[in-house]
């Protein structure tokens, strides 16, 4: 099983920053990529932003030039780093991991959540 552990989350003013971290654990043999994704109520969960194993990124239209996501391979952890926080960008946030097992076996694991809110 994979673990997923979310923090950085809460509430900023319009053109605040947060950053955000999610660290994976248990049975890894390595990652092939992670990602964010958000949700708004009423609205679809969308890709904001995701990153391979060899740092490869991919952003969604709405978020480019504005977040920036990175990783630490060595800590299994990946960040988001959010600045010029807009209303539109409050959501709950999920972290999102592919990667393979001891078994071999390929995995998807979802963070639980969390929320960000921007609002003056």
């Amino acid at each position: 099983q994979v673990q997923l552990v979310e923090s950085g989350g809460g509430l900023v003013q319009p053109g605040g920053s947060l950053r955000l971290s999610c660290a994976a654990s248990g049975s890894i043999t390595s990652i092939y990529a992670m990602a964010w994704y958000r949700q708004a109520p009423g609205k679809q969960r969308e890709l904001v932003a995701a990153i391979t194993s060899g740092a490869g990124t991919v952003y969604g239209n709405s978020v480019k030039g504005r977040f920036t996501i990175s990783r630490d391979n060595a800590k299994n952890t990946v960040y988001l780093q959010m600045n010029s926080l807009k209303p539109e960008d409050t959501a709950v946030y999920y972290c999102n991991v592919k990667g393979i097992s001891p078994a071999g076996a390929d995995f998807l694991s979802w963070a639980q959540g969390t929320q960000v809110t921007v609002s003056s």
